[in-house]
């Protein structure tokens, strides 16, 4: 099980990146989809693993899908053949979807600062955290004055301190070390 995933990520990413980049992931899971139940298909999955070219698949797999692959999708399918991992497309077809789900989640930001921040400071940490986090973010802004200046910022296991309690602590650290 392990295995399929590990074969079948790198396509699921390659695929994704594809369709973010060019706004088309809902036909992208669309086609996936589809390619997933031809391959899950018994009668396809025994003609997969008879000895074919990669040609001899591609043209099968293609006749099957007709019109339901795009120019870039039946790209995507002649790649997978070439290099024998048509059997993993309901893999990646679910990696795809895994991923897809991952993009558009939100993602909830503790900021915690010492002092109050600016509506135009709130929109700037905003935008420069989803392009790092690729998710939209809900700030939960809170003042914490012991910090006396800067910020910890939390979104889950991240965690960046700008603050100067948080900047002493590391120089003294290194100074020890």
């Amino acid at each position: 099980m392990s295995e399929l995933t590990t074969v079948a990520r790198p396509y699921a990413r390659a695929a994704f990146e594809f369709a973010v980049d060019n706004k088309c992931i809902d036909s992208w899971s669309t086609m996936l989809q589809f390619s997933a139940e031809v391959v899950n298909n018994p009668v396809m999955a025994e003609l997969l693993t008879r000895d074919k070219t990669a040609t001899e698949l591609v043209n099968l797999f293609l006749s099957v899908c007709d019109d339901q692959l795009d120019e870039h999708g039946q790209n995507f399918i002649k790649v997978m053949a070439e290099n024998g991992r048509l059997s993993v497309l309901p893999r990646v077809a679910l990696l795809f979807s895994e991923l897809e789900t991952a993009q558009n989640m939100q993602v909830d930001v503790d900021v915690v600062s010492a002092y109050a921040l600016s509506s135009k400071q709130k929109t700037e940490i905003s935008e420069s955290l989803e392009k790092r986090l690729a998710r939209k973010v809900n700030l939960n802004c809170s003042i914490d004055k012991s910090l006396v200046a800067g910020m910890v910022i939390t979104a889950g296991d991240l965690v960046i301190d700008s603050s100067a309690i948080g900047q002493l602590n590391r120089l003294s650290n290194t100074l020890q070390s």
